[in-house]
């Protein structure tokens, strides 16, 4: 088990990765990540659905904690907001924390 923080003011924990890619228009901003790139693009992509569907956060964080449980089996946590901070036990190479637009979301799987 990894311990992560997602601090928005940080730029970073983890592996002090930050990336950039124009994802349908929305400005993604990988902030740290413990995953493979493939699953990052995954919760992206499911992220922008999340959000397309849902305008509370709290639905958003929902549907994409399910979307990873039906995927990659449980226990995955989801947090969707602006402006939280955060320090997380995690499931080595299950961890990501991204931006989308001005929206922070914290993935990662436990337990």
């Amino acid at each position: 088990m990894d311990k992560t923080s997602a601090d928005p003011k940080r730029n970073g924990a983890g592996t002090n990765q930050s990336s950039e890619v124009a994802k349908s228009e929305k400005k993604v901003v990988i902030k740290s990540a413990d995953m493979i790139e493939d699953m990052q693009k995954e919760a992206v992509d499911i992220a922008i659905a999340a959000f397309e569907q849902n305008s509370v956060e709290k639905d958003v964080a929902e549907w994409i904690k399910k979307e990873f449980d039906k995927k990659h089996g449980p226990t995955w946590h989801c947090i969707v907001g602006r402006n939280f901070g955060s320090y997380v036990t995690h499931e080595t190479n299950h961890f990501v924390y991204f931006y989308l637009d001005q929206k922070a979301v914290l993935l990662f799987k436990s337990g």
